[in-house]
């Protein structure tokens, strides 16, 4: 009887990996597969680069908005079943954003948003609860679950659009199928749970005191000012090389390349990560990997400084934020605590985020050239690595 008990833990063990990394395939793909695509979305649809840019930036609000909610919701229904309505969003809105209307092409990628924000959150508590001393391992690995796909989605869509000639929408709509692979995973994972219920409780007396933690709100900038970097560069990459001559293909693929370069930072950065106690030399690290790789897409004219620079843009943007994820669990003393970081974090941290596209777009709009928005990421990069210094020191929210 023991014997399989036992046998049935690790096999339940092994599908909630599984579900994890299904899960992470999800967090990206609906999102940089629009990158390639955003010219061709825009002048099909005859939209303005700040209003593309919300297909980028709409999402983020998702995220902004939905986040501190999603941890209640989970203690009061479970992970796996909020995890399943997550991903069923998430099918829904990919479905939705893929006819040509731009009603429902905006109202699509809300709901994108709406669903990945739930994964967003629960993974961390999640991992946290299950795997309470390998949470660097772990994230490591979700982590770069999310960026193959990612980068993946980024390479394809133009081909599948164009070399295959089914156009824009289909483009978008395949990411629907891992969607829908997440929900069969998470589905069976909700029905061995049922009737448990998740371990976290939220008590009168902490509920609130995650907004008044200044190690909270470092590690939320720090999650908020990466996160903005990423979807700008995901955004508006393709068109910053198309403007230098790059085909858009071409300039597809190398967004593609950008995010598998990154694969790398987002395996090694974690577990690095968590051999030190403090986190500070990894975000210098990383810091100044992207304030040279802008930098070099500002001021390189070959097509060699753009590989160069793109490699090390897509490294620095893999590690931090890979590294933001693993703070999200070394930040935080236990699975509650995780849960509350995640959803103040990513609330804030995205809200941020979400001005990143179209604040570009705006400075695109304005002075119809990419240097001054180049410079505006510099900037940001730096920032980045100020939060990051409070962000990585040895203390715990709460503490």
């Amino acid at each position: 009887m023991e014997q399989t008990n036992e046998k049935k833990a690790i096999l339940y063990k092994y599908l909630l990996i599984t579900g994890i990394i299904v899960a992470a395939f999800n967090l990206r793909p609906a999102i940089t597969s629009v990158g390639p695509l955003i010219g061709v979305i825009r002048d099909r649809l005859e939209l303005a680069n700040w209003s593309a840019g919300l297909l980028t930036s709409l999402p983020l609000l998702a995220f902004a908005i939905t986040s501190p909610l999603v941890a209640r919701l989970s203690h009061r229904y479970s992970n796996e079943s909020v995890m399943v309505a997550g991903l069923l969003i998430l099918f829904i809105g990919i479905s939705l954003r893929s006819f040509a209307i731009i009603g429902l092409l905006f109202a699509g990628t809300l709901f994108v948003g709406l669903g990945i924000a739930v994964c967003n959150v629960l993974l961390p508590s999640i991992i946290k609860e299950n795997f309470p001393f390998k949470v660097a391992l772990m994230t490591s690995i979700y982590s770069t679950a999310m960026g193959v796909f990612a980068a993946l989605a980024s390479g394809v869509s133009v081909p599948i659009a164009e070399g295959l000639g089914m156009g824009w929408q289909i483009a978008l709509w395949v990411w629907a199928v891992p969607a829908f692979a997440g929900i069969v995973v998470w589905f069976l994972l909700m029905k061995r749970k049922k009737g448990e219920r998740h371990v976290v409780y939220y008590g009168n007396s902490t509920k609130n005191q995650i907004w008044c933690s200044p190690l909270a709100w470092q590690v939320a900038g720090f999650m908020g000012f990466q996160s903005s970097l990423f979807y700008v560069t995901i955004s508006w990459m393709p068109e910053i090389l198309q403007a230098n001559g790059i085909t858009a293909s071409a300039a597809g693929w190398l967004l593609s390349f950008m995010q598998f370069i990154g694969l790398p930072a987002s395996f090694i950065v974690p577990v690095i990560a968590g051999k030190f106690r403090s986190q500070q030399g990894v975000v210098l690290v990383m810091g100044l990997f992207a304030i040279s790789g802008y930098g070099g897409l500002l001021w390189g004219q070959t097509f060699g400084t753009m590989i160069i620079s793109i490699v090390l843009i897509g490294f620095s943007l893999s590690g931090m934020f890979a590294l933001a994820l693993t703070l999200l669990g070394m930040r935080a003393r236990d699975a509650k605590q995780a849960a509350q970081l995640s959803g103040m974090a990513q609330s804030f941290g995205y809200i941020l985020a979400a001005f990143g596209p179209i604040a570009i777009g705006f400075l695109f709009d304005a002075t119809q050239t990419w240097d001054i928005p180049l410079v505006t990421l510099i900037i940001v990069a730096m920032i980045v690595v100020i939060f990051g210094f409070g962000a990585g020191r040895d203390k715990y929210v709460f503490d």
